[in-house]
């Protein structure tokens, strides 16, 4: 798929002193002191996030793969795609991915491809997400995989994509990556097409990976 005429560019502003008041499990909240262009000094903290892959699976039937999961810091179940932490040292992202939809939905796919990038909130995260679309579903072999936590109840469904796109614009769907990836999918649908995707191990650079 051919650029776009506006893009984001990499700046980094001076940072004279940076603290972590808090380190969590898999998060952390750093507070830097930055230097603005007056050459004033303002704080400014953020959650440091080690990254995400989430996988907008399509299958043959133009039905998105969607799991209903609750998420406690916003006290809702929320309908959402396939998801999950780069939290494996070294891991490639595609790889994550294929792991994340396999332990989550039991489905393999033959033709992967990246839909976009995102970052969550920038104003106060750090967290990148790589969205992939992955097509040529079919059933993973071997055992279901053991879930436990909010994953123990979580639900599976297939789902038009065009219900999908009267959700997200009625409000009834909430979650970034399926708003971002289902809106995106019809986006590139309308464009230049599916197989115009950039490759699933394009160059990712918020979170550099060897190929």
């Amino acid at each position: 798929m051919a650029g776009s005429t506006i893009t984001d560019s990499h700046e980094e502003w001076e940072v004279r002193r940076t603290e972590t008041p808090f380190r969590g499990k898999k998060t952390s909240v750093r507070t830097d002191e930055v230097v603005m262009p007056d050459g004033s000094v303002a704080s400014r903290d953020y959650q440091v996030h080690p990254g995400s892959v989430a996988v907008l699976a399509l299958d043959d039937e133009g039905r998105v793969i969607v799991i209903r999961q609750y998420r406690h810091p916003v006290r809702e179940k929320l309908w959402e795609i396939p998801a999950g932490l780069l939290d494996v040292p070294g891991e490639n992202p595609l790889h994550a991915a294929q792991r994340e939809l396999y332990e989550e939905a039991h489905v393999k796919a033959e033709d992967w491809r990246v839909l976009t990038d995102v970052y969550t909130t920038p104003g106060g995260c750090d967290e990148a997400v790589r969205i992939f679309l992955a097509r040529g579903l079919s059933e993973a072999e071997g055992e279901r995989f053991e879930v436990e936590d909010e994953e123990a109840d979580m639900e599976l469904a297939r789902v038009p994509v065009a219900d999908l796109v009267r959700g997200v614009l009625a409000g009834d769907l909430h979650n970034n990556c399926l708003v971002v990836g289902v809106l995106s999918l019809v986006a590139a649908e309308q464009g230049d097409g599916l197989d115009t995707l950039r490759p699933a191990e394009a160059p990712w650079p918020a979170r550099p990976f060897e190929a």
